[in-house]
């Protein structure tokens, strides 16, 4: 068993050409706890700030959504695309930054998995192919999903441009870079899904082509933000928060997928496990895990997520050399300073589910808190 003090996840890392204090980051975790327009709150400062003051080396935002189209996915859900949204971030990211973090804002695209929007009634998604499963109730939502309409071509731009404008709003608001949401089963990961992506045009096919909507969203952002100390990172997963069983066709597919991506102009991957841990999820046909070959092919940096709060696994996954930077969710949740924990030796806080009840939000959160403190 590895010491605690001697944590390898506790090592100083370069991501992007940046070096953070540690491998430990903060997963993108929907808080559903904005103002009724999406602007950020003093909440959701304190909210960030506690992982940057208990030690986390980069803290990643919960999915903002991108446009007033089809992108958001909840009611109270921040959003980037306003300049009342962009103010609300400032103090977010001053506060991250104060604890000595580094800040990258998620960006994200509901598309299908739409439960909450203040700009529209229906849904849209790559093809007119109703959801598995039902909405999820801790993000406001019940019953099954609607059937979206299919995106047109105009529809497609839209959603592209609502990327590029919301990455050059994140980086007006001081964050240190972007991630696009392409996994857990939101547009671009519809996409890239071949259940969901029925297409016959340049979209839809062949995995190089289901892919080929994320790479584009890559590629213009990096086209308007030529800065490469502004990071630019892409999340994928294989399973979803609607299907957990969920799999690419394999490791050709994987392949295909991650150098597309680098060759877009991502500075990283970030391989996320829905609703699984990483060791149930990572492996691939061939016995390779997804994150080392991500590493392998692309060369670029991979963030592995998924039950990194077990600290064996966490060291034998970078001992391993199957990832460089770590980020957790529920791990995180049930203890905001987890880095100090580790780094002092202390043990660890189980995640209790009930942080989530009967809604994912900060007040739900605290509430839990100031109960189990009683």
């Amino acid at each position: 068993m590895t010491t605690p003090s001697a944590h390898p996840a506790l090592e100083p890392v370069a991501l992007a050409g940046t070096k953070l204090a540690n491998r430990l980051a903060v997963a993108p975790m929907t808080r559903v706890s904005a103002s009724e327009d999406g602007a950020p709150t003093e909440a959701m400062a304190r909210y960030y700030s506690a992982f940057a003051q208990g030690g986390f080396g980069l803290v990643i935002t919960e999915g903002t959504y991108t446009d007033t189209e089809y992108s958001q996915g909840y009611f109270f859900q921040p959003g980037i695309v306003s300049e009342a949204h962009v103010e609300g971030w400032r103090p977010v990211v001053e506060s991250i930054h104060a604890g000595g973090s580094r800040a990258v804002m998620q960006l994200m695209h509901a598309g299908a998995l739409s439960q909450g929007n203040a700009y529209r009634t229906d849904t849209a998604g790559p093809s007119a192919v109703p959801p598995k499963g039902e909405m999820m109730p801790e993000y406001g939502g019940s019953g099954p999903w609607p059937t979206p309409r299919a995106l047109s071509d105009e529809d497609i731009e839209t959603a592209v441009q609502g990327f590029v404008d919301a990455a050059v709003n994140a980086q007006r608001a001081g964050f240190d870079g972007v991630e696009v949401h392409a996994a857990n089963g939101y547009l671009l990961d519809q996409f890239l899904t071949d259940y969901t992506n029925l297409r016959t045009d340049s979209y839809g096919g062949p995995v190089s082509h289901r892919i080929r909507l994320t790479a584009q969203v890559v590629e213009c952002i990096r086209a308007r933000i030529p800065d490469e100390n502004f990071w630019l990172g892409v999340r994928l997963s294989q399973t979803k928060v609607n299907d957990f069983h969920y799999r690419w066709a394999g490791s050709a597919d994987a392949r295909t997928v991650f150098t597309a991506l680098a060759e877009a102009g991502a500075g990283y991957l970030h391989i996320a496990s829905e609703g699984r841990d990483w060791i149930e999820t990572a492996r691939l046909d061939d016995g390779d895990t997804i994150t080392a070959l991500a590493k392998k092919v692309t060369g670029l940096p991979v963030i592995a997520n998924g039950g990194m709060h077990d600290l064996d696994q966490a060291a034998q996954l970078l001992e391993g050399g199957h990832a460089d930077v770590l980020s957790l969710g529920r791990g995180a949740l049930a203890n905001p300073d987890l880095p100090n924990k580790v780094a002092g030796g202390q043990e660890l806080e189980a995640f209790d589910h009930e942080m989530l009840q009967p809604r994912a939000s900060l007040d739900n959160a605290e509430q839990w808190r100031r109960n189990a403190r009683a």
